[in-house]
């Protein structure tokens, strides 16, 4: 079979102002090289919009660990692929499926060593590309959820959330809540995904919905918002709480930022006298977590005990829209663009 000599790709145009906008993109038809010494060529199915797109085009946050996207750029981030040509010395065969962080075009080309093979036997390969696994090294590495435990899952309505909140519940917890900006998806959640209950914070105000819901207090939070809704949780958190922040959609959000920040005021004199641990969560500091997840994440979808909610989109044209409805919160978990 002949190997495809062009890719379609998804280049930043201009800068945008406010939250990016399908204008601010373009999807061109490039050369695709044939693969060199020890590079293998990939035919992506299917990659992930993620908001951390708006910080890394927006020009906001500094230490961010990965690179930024300025105009004339490809975007990138995860992708499941099947593998078209591969070195006959290496590990990868033609028909394999992979993992990879080369996104946003419809073929990769990269070196070996850049793609993760997916297991012939993982029962959904798709869910590999979600931002889950963050929540569940948040929930593991910096809440440290214990059996018992009153958690609240801040954002709980995007990929991360919607996959946390069964987590927390599998990790043992007692109770778990959830917040997010749309009544409709605070049904969703409710009825489908677990949660015990869930706040939207501009029908009335957040700290005394998070009183009701968790009159005892929290035990641990997974933050994936900052803003007022960390500051209530710290304000409500009992002796002890852990909080894992993994996310900044308070400010991914925001059309007047730059996807770089999400200012919280914290009572520091309640963290101190009460012994509350705050720890920021990065998947790059826990080499040993993908291992891990990929496997409790099998055994819990062969089992039935986990789903991964999905907004899927058709077609690489429409990607740069699916990004605009990310950021407006026009999406249900998991956005992923289907090639």
């Amino acid at each position: 079979m002949a190997l495809p000599t062009t890719a379609r790709v998804v280049r930043l145009t201009a800068e945008p102002v406010g939250l990016p906008a399908p204008d601010d993109f373009t999807v061109t038809d490039e050369p695709l090289p044939a693969p060199g010494p020890g590079e293998v060529l990939v035919r992506n199915r299917a990659f992930l919009v993620f908001p951390g797109l708006r910080t890394l085009i927006g020009g906001g946050g500094a230490g961010l660990p990965l690179p930024r996207i300025a105009p004339g750029d490809a975007l990138y981030g995860p992708a499941l692929g099947e593998v078209l040509a591969a070195p006959e010395d290496g590990p990868l065969r033609p028909g394999d499926l992979v993992t990879h962080l080369h996104g946003w075009r419809d073929h990769a080309l990269a070196e070996a060593a850049r793609f993760t093979p997916v297991d012939p036997d993982f029962p959904v390969p798709l869910a590999l590309i979600s931002t889950a696994s963050a929540g569940y090294g948040g929930l593991t590495r910096s809440a440290g959820v214990r059996p018992g435990d009153v958690v609240l899952v801040t954002g709980a309505a995007g990929a991360v959330g919607t996959v946390a909140g069964q987590i927390a519940r599998l990790l043992g917890a007692a109770r778990v809540i959830g917040t997010t900006r749309s009544p409709a998806k605070a049904e969703r959640l409710t009825a489908e995904l677990g949660y015990d209950a869930v706040l939207v914070p501009g029908e009335r105000p957040f700290a005394e919905q998070l009183a009701e819901a968790a009159p005892d207090g929290l035990d641990a939070v997974l933050d994936l918002v900052g803003g007022e809704q960390l500051t209530a949780a710290v304000d409500a958190a009992r002796r002890g709480a852990r909080f894992a922040l993994v996310g900044a959609l308070d400010g991914q959000l925001a059309p007047g930022r730059r996807g770089g920040d999400a200012p919280a005021v914290i009572d520091s004199f309640r963290v101190v006298t009460l012994g509350l641990t705050l720890r920021g969560f990065t998947q790059p500091d826990h080499p040993d977590l993908d291992a891990e997840w990929r496997e409790r994440l099998a055994g819990w979808l062969r089992a039935g005990r986990l789903t991964v909610p999905w907004t899927p989109v058709a077609g690489i044209d429409r990607a740069p829209e699916a990004l605009t409805r990310l950021l407006t919160g026009d999406v249900f978990g998991t956005t992923v663009v289907e090639l």
